[in-house]
């Protein structure tokens, strides 16, 4: 690598340790310098030779960074990354970006007046199975897409051990969570919607944050629905496409998340790999014939986003998911709640 990026992670939980540090580490353009950990000392067990700071501000003041992760609550995702911009840093901030768009625009404002990268982690769309479904719809095998549902789905009724996704609160509850994912993606495949309607509700006994939510997403010919309910025992598909001349049909199959649980590194052998148990259904007619077979999945791979963030940095690369995206997003969230509140279809 022509240069060798030093960065620092605000927080060493579960995203620290697995969405962010291993990457971090593995990539030979990046060096995991610096971490915050207020009360305990995990990351040097694994990682020996990263600073460990007590608090976020302290971290900042470290001249030997060059790029800060701001993986924190989500409630804190404007001040960290201002606080970050403002100090000279360039940031990944984790999803979802801010808790209003309006906050977004104003980081992404100061990001581009101070030259600096600003980059969120829709890390999603480096997922094996979205990866095929984005190759399927632009085969054009589906013909003219009319439907399209995509569906992250649980069966936890317990509450998390992370005490700040359950005490409610700005930025709380699956639809910022999970829903920034699935919200990411559908407009990612199919753009902007013009109008939402949404169902937003609490279903765990003792929850006070929501756990269940489906969104309409409105476009000219296509409805494309969004969902996500921590009560499924049985899970349908993760995404359903249905087109004029076929349909495509795919679990939720991607497997990096468990193999970094497990402690593997994003460069151990068959990283990513989708097993054949879960290819997608492919249902279509092709030259006139009615086809029906199962599509090959791919790799997943997050250090995708990573090698572009360094591209970017490095080499005046375009960001691999630059804050005009997240915005969007975070507006089809605060539209979604305006809509579950007064029952009405909400335009953009």
């Amino acid at each position: 690598m022509s240069r060798i990026i030093k960065a620092g992670v605000c927080s060493y939980g579960m995203s620290g340790q697995i969405f962010h540090a291993p990457f971090l580490y593995a990539n030979p353009g990046f060096e995991f310098t610096a971490v915050v950990e207020r009360s305990k000392n995990l990351a040097q067990q694994r990682y020996p030779n990263v600073k460990v700071y007590t608090s976020v501000e302290d971290m900042l003041a470290d001249k030997d960074l060059e790029l800060i992760v701001v993986n924190t609550p989500n409630y804190t995702h404007f001040d960290y990354v201002k606080a970050a911009l403002e100090a000279g840093k360039n940031v990944i901030v984790e999803k979802p970006f801010t808790v209003h768009a309006a906050e977004g625009e104003t980081l992404a404002a100061l990001a581009a007046e101070k030259g600096l990268l600003l980059s969120v982690y829709h890390n999603r769309r480096y997922d094996s199975d979205y990866k095929v479904v984005k190759q399927v719809l632009q085969s054009g095998q589906l013909g003219d897409v009319l439907e399209a549902e995509i569906h992250y789905d649980r069966f936890k009724e317990e509450l998390s051990y992370k005490k700040h996704k359950e005490i409610g609160g700005p930025g709380t509850g699956a639809l910022y969570d999970l829903g920034s994912h699935l919200i990411d993606q559908a407009i990612t495949l199919f753009g902007m919607p013009k109008r939402i309607w949404a169902d937003i509700r609490v279903i765990r006994r003792d929850s006070i944050v929501d756990d269940y939510f489906e969104l309409v997403l409105y476009y000219d010919n296509l409805r494309a629905r969004v969902k996500c309910n921590y009560l499924v025992r049985e899970a349908l598909p993760a995404y359903q496409l249905h087109g004029r001349i076929g349909s495509f049909i795919k679990t939720k199959s991607d497997i990096q998340e468990a193999q970094l649980q497990r402690g593997l590194f994003p460069n151990s052998p068959d990283w990513g790999a989708e097993q054949p148990h879960e290819w997608g259904l492919l249902h279509t007619e092709i030259n006139g014939e009615v086809v029906k077979k199962y599509v090959p999945g791919g790799h997943g791979n997050y250090m995708d986003y990573y090698q572009g963030i360094y591209e970017a940095l490095v080499n005046k690369a375009a960001n691999p998911v630059p804050p005009q995206d997240a915005i969007k997003v975070i507006k089809v969230i605060e539209a979604a709640f305006e809509s579950s509140e007064t029952g009405k279809v909400i335009d953009l």
